[in-house]
């Protein structure tokens, strides 16, 4: 017999269309036969702890995640070094993850199709980011951002309204009043120099902020990263070439360069670094690639 699907909700999916996702899924998996083990807490710290005590049961063959990028991120590091895989029903603000991976987002029974019909394929390996800071190892599968889109992170994570893709936008109109250039130390591949940008990120991934494609020819499993640099822009230049990054079109601006790497170190005062959205640690970060670190029921 199969073993059981460990099925971990967002404690803070409590609102709009997709607050009722986790019990959907639970529901979708048992119709499908299989043993499901809910995992819910008031808060992340919580539902951690008991994600990692049923990654501990040997019967648990799955992890499935209910939420957006924080819960991908919640999973991935859950999963470190294990050969449980990852499954993703996306119910969040942004799942840029699950863009990256293709998956049906905001319709519940389409992720669990997949992610069962994954489960006798045996799905997909991706590499897992990795971002060493404070003394503390992270992993991440979509993008590290240190500059602009993260001190909008800062910002947007602060507000409880409006909610969505919107609340991101507003606050990077905010953020923009103020903001100005950042004078980096950069290391990529044992190379050092000195950097002015104004955005910094490592990315395993394509998406950031619910859909900004910013590093478009970013592969999951190519065992690199894609170092995005965007150097110094007037505010109106920096306007002008946003609406560009939703389509990954702002590629060939000369403020833009992408560069593959296997390995960054990133230096700057009073910077702090977000990675799947979340928050990881103030500047400097030492990030580098696990290749096929991570499979996933996709």
């Amino acid at each position: 017999m199969p073993g059981k699907i460990a099925l971990a909700i967002n404690p803070a999916a409590s609102f709009g269309r997709t607050r009722n996702a986790g019990d959907h899924a639970a529901a979708q998996f048992r119709a499908a036969g299989r043993d499901v083990l809910v995992l819910e807490a008031d808060a992340y710290d919580a539902l951690r702890r008991l994600v990692d005590q049923a990654l501990a049961d040997p019967t648990v063959d799955a992890l499935v995640v209910v939420g957006g990028d924080g819960m991908v991120h919640l999973g991935v590091n859950a999963l470190a070094g294990l050969e449980i895989p990852l499954g993703i029903v996306p119910s969040g603000t942004g799942n840029d993850v699950a863009r990256l991976l293709d998956l049906p987002r905001h319709d519940t029974a389409a992720a669990c199709r997949r992610i069962l019909a994954a489960m006798v394929s045996g799905g997909r390996t991706i590499d897992a980011g990795q971002v060493t800071a404070e003394g503390r190892t992270t992993r991440f599968a979509g993008v590290l951002s240190a500059g602009f889109d993260a001190a909008v992170n800062e910002r947007a994570n602060s507000w409880r309204w409006p909610r969505g893709k919107s609340r991101y936008n507003l606050a990077m109109l905010k953020e923009l009043g103020s903001f100005r250039p950042i004078n980096y130390t950069v290391t990529a591949d044992d190379v050092t120099w000195s950097q002015p940008a104004l955005l910094m990120s490592v990315a395993n991934g394509q998406f950031i902020g619910g859909g900004m494609r910013i590093t478009p020819d970013a592969s999951p499993d190519d065992g690199l990263l894609d170092l995005l640099v965007v150097k110094p822009l007037s505010r109106l230049r920096f306007l002008a070439v946003f609406p560009r990054v939703f389509a990954g079109k702002h590629t060939s601006h000369p403020a833009v360069e992408i560069r593959r790497v296997r390995k960054v170190r990133l230096e700057a005062p009073g910077v702090v670094a977000y990675a799947d959205g979340e928050r990881i640690a103030r500047l400097p970060v030492e990030v580098g690639i696990v290749p096929g670190g991570l499979r996933v029921l996709a």
